[in-house]
């Protein structure tokens, strides 16, 4: 025996074919709108794994170090490691600068193999050498405690210099090595 259809039967499926209609619609709205989310997502994470990304990555957070030393009254210190290829952020809360609490770390980056630190030199010429591979800037409400310069090499062995500048609490990029300035002796500011 045959169904029969009736007038009913008929506009309750049209009424479901309108509706997954609308969910497939809404569907592809959402998987585009996660496609996109992807998309940004996946282009930061090469952009930070740039050159460019992880210096521009390395200079903000020197400058929002200086910046929130100098609001807050807190004291800061940026220990870059030549050897690891890394910079490790913390926050002094003694005042023996040698205690390292494990709580004081705030957050710790790695360069990648698109830029190398090669050396620091600070502004009273001490420099960083075979044996001394680590390096620390400190600051507080008063500015840095030494100025100075971190050189990298990018990809193709082309150096740029990051300045630290003491004087003005700027920290800079520069597309070559620079050179320091120095200040005279009656400019050094308390830590």
């Amino acid at each position: 025996m045959m169904p029969t259809f009736t007038a009913q039967t008929q506009s309750n499926n049209t009424k479901d074919n309108g509706f997954t209609l609308i969910e497939a619609m809404i569907a592809i709205v959402i998987a585009s709108l996660m496609v996109s989310i992807a998309t940004l997502n996946l282009r930061g994470f090469f952009v930070r794994h740039t050159f460019r990304g992880q210096i521009h990555d390395f200079i903000s957070v020197m400058q929002m170090v200086v910046r929130s030393a100098a609001q807050t009254g807190k004291r800061y210190e940026v220990i870059v490691n030549l050897i690891e290829q890394s910079y490790t952020l913390r926050e002094i809360t003694s005042q023996n600068f040698t205690d390292f609490f494990e709580d004081e770390i705030i957050t710790v980056q790695y360069f990648g193999e698109n830029c190398q630190m090669i050396y620091v030199q600070f502004d009273d010429l001490i420099e960083t050498d075979e044996q001394h591979q680590i390096a620390k800037f400190r600051t507080g409400p008063n500015g840095w405690q030494n100025g100075g310069r971190i050189v990298f090499l990018d990809r193709d062995n082309n150096p740029y210099t990051v300045t630290i500048d003491r004087m003005n609490r700027m920290v800079r990029l520069h597309n070559r090595e620079v050179n320091l300035m120095i200040p005279k002796r009656n400019d050094e500011l308390s830590f």
